[in-house]
């Protein structure tokens, strides 16, 4: 794992951004086409909207898989994860078309169908994060580390639900859904190289549980550590426990 800590978020988004466009370049370079997973989210936004201005990337060699979505929400619902990928970043392409995306559904039936897309699917790059609890997509702990499973169907925890509110895309608790479809643990490590865009102070206990927790499926972000090809982007807020080696206390 590398990591690169810029002094605030839109940097990060540039640098991240920047490494992503490059390996989406290889990809297609060496094979005619990529495959990328994208990530919602705050944490996501500037990323997203640097990768989107990068005009000498081939879009429409681009395929695009949804890393996450809540279940029971409305299609169209401006709450989903789909409506944040297509607002903040496939309309930002303009007229530029990519090869194809592929939304999650919102059903419980949804999994079966995004695994009929995605399982034999190799990705070239995966962007995506380390929420506060230490989730990756909506892996949360306990994780799943075992299904070969490319989608999985999981429970929210509490803390997952509160960061959905804190982050305002949820008004309150009671609107946020307590089931979501997520990209599984071990496709995540499949992926050929994996970006994880991780701004903000209150990101700082889950980067350094990244870094020096015990590997466990308590804590799903430490199973970034297997994956040689995964580079970690901070800021200076989210960076601060790790630069002073203030491990996080196990409670």
């Amino acid at each position: 794992m590398r990591i690169t800590i810029s002094e605030d978020k839109k940097d990060l988004g540039v640098q991240a951004a920047k490494l992503g466009a490059s390996k989406i370049l290889e990809a297609i370079d060496e094979k005619g086409y990529a495959t990328i997973v994208l990530e919602s989210g705050a944490s996501q936004i500037e990323t997203l909207k640097n990768l989107a201005l990068f005009n000498n990337i081939p879009w429409n060699k681009v395929r695009v898989l949804q890393f996450d979505e809540f279940i029971g929400i409305e299609p169209n619902s401006p709450k989903s994860n789909t409506y944040f990928l297509q607002t903040r970043f496939l309309n930002i392409l303009g007229e530029t078309k990519i090869k194809c995306f592929h939304p999650l559904g919102t059903t419980e039936e949804a999994v079966k169908e995004a695994n009929e897309i995605a399982q034999d699917l190799e990705i070239d790059v995966a962007f995506s994060c380390i929420g506060e609890n230490g989730h990756l997509g909506y892996n949360d702990p306990p994780a799943n580390f075992e299904t070969n499973d490319a989608y999985i169907a999981v429970d929210l925890d509490l803390r997952s639900r509160k960061q959905l509110v804190g982050e305002k895309w949820f008004s309150k608790l009671d609107e946020v859904p307590t089931r979501a479809i997520t990209l599984s643990i071990r496709k995540l490590l499949s992926a050929k190289n994996i970006i994880v865009s991780c701004p903000d102070q209150r990101k700082a206990r889950g980067v350094a549980t990244c870094l020096y927790g015990q590997m466990s499926p308590l804590q799903p972000c430490t199973a970034l550590r297997r994956k040689s090809e995964c580079d970690l982007f901070l800021d200076k807020p989210s960076s601060m426990l790790i630069l002073s080696d203030n491990r996080p206390k196990n409670h």
